[in-house]
């Protein structure tokens, strides 16, 4: 399998065109008195992304083109688009966007509802060929089942994700360990994968990245972990740290880490996947999750030091997270085509 166009997925931080959001409505994801907070929490996100980007946010008709009006107030830089979803998590669903020589690819991977947990989710596999036509690119289709939360690149070819997601019999069953990293290496331009072990408790993704390890800079990774060690994610977690400590960057040298400390458990009916490593990068602004927990501090303080260049937000989480997901599963980038 040949790399396609020379493609490159680009690193996070690197210069959007725009950021993808869909408004939330479905009720059993978010029932009412919860959705309220959710919507507060869409405005402020958008309020601060649309500081240094485009948003371009989908909603269902023209009812909820009104209200987000109404809620949001006039908005330079906020485009709607009227494409029908199930719910919010486009991270998982929408394309993933490439940078090709001198434009932007959008690659279209399967959603299957992660692992066809849920069916009345699985039209957003549709919603995402949508969003990736109505972009205007050229749009590759793997065929692969490939969520975008269970990744995370540095731009230079390094890749985390983990061995509880992408080699799960419940996404691609015909696949091996080393057929995923060769669609990986063609339609992302990876050149070396980093396998963690396991995700976070009370993430029904089935261990997506982006609530365990992020890359920050091309040679440094924002870990999670738990100092409590009667503590659930004590042991996930500090297995996948000791994988990252072996790990290798692209010249050869260690990973720097960042280890950051969970907010303890979130519960409403069950433990909730609260995690800070659930964050969005933006041009001018890094959005994060908080949780109402004394670790909230020093997780922003520690992510202040990282992007320096940018405005470091805390986002009240406790209503998103109740949905099983935060501010990176529901967020989506298009990067520029010049860098």
């Amino acid at each position: 399998m040949k790399t396609r166009l020379g493609c490159r997925m680009p690193a996070e931080w690197e210069k959007h065109e725009a950021t993808w959001l869909s408004w939330p409505k479905d009720p059993l994801t978010f029932p009412r008195g919860v959705i309220e907070r959710v919507e507060r929490a869409y405005v402020e996100m958008i309020h601060a992304l649309t500081e240094g980007e485009r948003v371009n946010l989908l909603v269902d008709d023209i009812a909820t083109e009104k209200r987000v009006h109404r809620l949001m107030g006039d908005v330079d830089g906020l485009s709607i688009y009227h494409i029908k979803t199930a719910d919010v998590w486009t991270r998982d669903y929408a394309p993933i966007f490439v940078r090709g020589k001198g434009s932007i690819v959008a690659t279209k991977w399967i959603f299957n509802a992660w692992g066809n947990k849920y069916d009345e989710l699985k039209p957003d596999n549709e919603a995402g060929v949508e969003i990736a036509k109505s972009t205007g690119l050229k749009v590759l289709q793997p065929g692969m089942v490939l969520e975008g939360g269970s990744i995370d690149v540095n731009g230079r070819g390094m890749c985390l994700t983990s061995e509880e997601c992408l080699l799960n019999k419940n996404r691609n069953p015909h696949l091996g360990r080393e057929r995923i990293e060769d669609y990986l290496k063609s339609y992302l331009g990876i050149t070396s994968v980093v396998w963690l072990r396991r995700g976070i408790v009370g993430d029904d993704t089935d261990g997506h990245v982006d609530d365990t390890a992020r890359f920050v800079s091309e040679d440094t990774v924002l870990c999670m972990v738990e100092d409590n060690l009667e503590d659930e994610n004590h042991a996930r977690l500090a297995e996948n740290f000791g994988v990252l400590t072996m790990a290798r960057n692209q010249e050869g040298g260690s990973l720097r880490l960042i280890p950051v400390k969970m907010p303890g458990p979130v519960v409403r009916g069950g433990r909730l996947p609260a995690s800070y490593a659930n964050f969005y990068i933006g041009n001018s602004v890094v959005l994060v999750p908080t949780f109402d927990h004394e670790n909230d501090d020093s997780a922003l303080a520690q992510l202040r030091k990282a992007f320096p260049s940018r405005r470091v937000l805390g986002i009240d989480c406790r209503a998103l997270v109740y949905g099983f997901g935060g501010i990176h599963c529901v967020t989506q980038q298009q990067p520029s085509a010049q860098r």
